[in-house]
Parts: C-alpha cells; sequence; structure tokens
C-alpha cells in the first residue's frame, strides 16, 4: 500500500513540473490540428475523387 502511495505522491510531483499551455496557445494549436484535419481530408477526397473519375471513364466503361 505504501508504493502506491509513495507512486501517487511522485506522480503529483512530476505534474507540478509540467509546463502547461495557456488558453490561448491550446485554442491555437486546436485550431491549427483541426486546419490541417480539413486540409488534409480535401486533398484526400479530391485525389480519391479524381481515381474514381479515371476508373468511372477507361475501366469501367
Amino acid at each position: 500500500m505504501n508504493s502506491i502511495v509513495q507512486f501517487l505522491k511522485d506522480a503529483r510531483m512530476e505534474l507540478m513540473k509540467v509546463n502547461w499551455p495557456n488558453r490561448e496557445q491550446t485554442v491555437n494549436y486546436t485550431l491549427i490540428v483541426i486546419g490541417i484535419s480539413i486540409a488534409l481530408a480535401v486533398f484526400l477526397g479530391g485525389w480519391d475523387y479524381f481515381f474514381e473519375f479515371l476508373l468511372k471513364t477507361f475501366i469501367l466503361k
């Protein structure tokens, strides 16, 4: 039981050392991730549409 208590104390002390981002940084990073995700989805969707068009036009006449 003592090892569990010691682990929790050590974990708490390590979490106190973490440099957490502030609210503005968190919002900025979240918007960057969402923007990159949307851009990647559009890019991959465009390639998917292009290959589907090629497949229907030239192979599945």
